[in-house]
């Protein structure tokens, strides 16, 4: 069941005498039970088309549907169909986490009873029981950001829009909350994930769209992005000690250190690959290769790069 479509959104800001093409015809949709990762840098249009789905802003074209709601003629109805987590943690002066996530559950309509179970389960889920009833002055960043995300949580719309959810948040805690995105999606809901941080965004998404100054650039599942045909591999060799390999100049340039070695291969050229570092392993001159997908991270900084060379 489809919970979020976008077609063809475009949002310009005037700054000065210029023009600034926030999201040039953007097109996205996501289904229940999935996590859409929306990936790009600061400034790529990513919370501009998240200000106009939630309805802060009205688009200049295009459509957005929530829940089968035009969001565009009705951001009112549409709005109560979708929890947010802004990029900004919410102000929650002079309460504690615990207080702030019930009341926000409550408001959301949740029943007394299970808004308060469903917050225990969260704060135990997110390890927050030890700051549960600070006031909220007395915790970190990192705190406030995961109670922003609980607050979201607690009494989730069908739609979940998540804004740079892991900022602040430290390493052990922010796997804990990777795990909770997931499990929002494994519950039934659609959830929209807005991040640059792309290798852990990597981990929960179902399919991703990078944007790039306000266009997107791809679109497709992880496996998709990484592995198409001509996705770039990477190829990284243990070199034996005193020997130099041959390299081939048509498998690009090799980045070498003391007994280490690699490159990047187009993936067009697999199979060269692999029979070149063959060949190599036989005569002696390395010891192990190894040849593999890139990253997502690896092919979005490709993607942006190419797409600034060609601007």
């Amino acid at each position: 069941m489809e919970v979020l479509r976008i077609e063809g959104l475009r949002k310009r800001f005037a700054r000065g005498d210029a023009a600034v093409q926030a999201n040039d015809g953007v097109d996205l949709a996501i289904e229940r039970g999935q996590v859409v990762g929306l990936l790009g840098h600061n400034g790529a249009g990513k919370s501009t088309l998240v200000n106009q789905v939630v309805g802060l802003l009205r688009p200049d074209a295009g459509s957005i549907s929530v829940g089968g709601v035009d969001a565009v003629a009705r951001p009112d109805l549409a709005r109560r169909l979708v929890s947010v987590q802004a990029q900004a943690n919410v102000p929650i002066t002079g309460l504690s986490p615990r207080v702030a996530i019930e009341l926000v559950g409550r408001m959301r309509g949740g029943r007394r009873a299970s808004v308060r179970d469903r917050t225990s389960d969260l704060l135990a889920a997110l390890a927050l029981d030890e700051w549960a009833n600070t006031r909220s002055e007395k915790v970190s960043g990192g705190i406030a950001r995961l109670t922003a995300f609980a607050m979201a949580a607690v009494e989730p719309g069908r739609l979940v829009v998540l804004d740079e959810p892991t900022n602040d948040v430290d390493p052990v805690r922010r796997r804990l909350l990777w795990a909770e995105i997931r499990r929002l999606a494994d519950d039934g809901a659609a959830v929209l994930l807005v991040t640059h941080n792309v290798r852990e965004a990597e981990q929960v998404v179902d399919h991703l769209t990078i944007l790039d100054n306000g266009k997107v650039l791809a679109s497709g599942t992880p496996g998709h992005l990484t592995r198409s045909a001509d996705a770039p591999l990477q190829l990284d060799l243990d070199l034996a000690d005193g020997l130099t390999p041959r390299w081939s100049p048509e498998l690009g340039h090799f980045a070498v250190t003391q007994l280490r070695a690699s490159a990047t291969v187009p993936g067009t050229l697999a199979g060269a690959a692999v029979s070149w570092a063959e060949r190599e392993r036989r005569a002696g001159r390395i010891q192990r290769y190894s040849l593999s997908p890139r990253s997502l991270e690896d092919v979005y900084v490709a993607l942006v790069n190419h797409e600034e060379e060609a601007a």
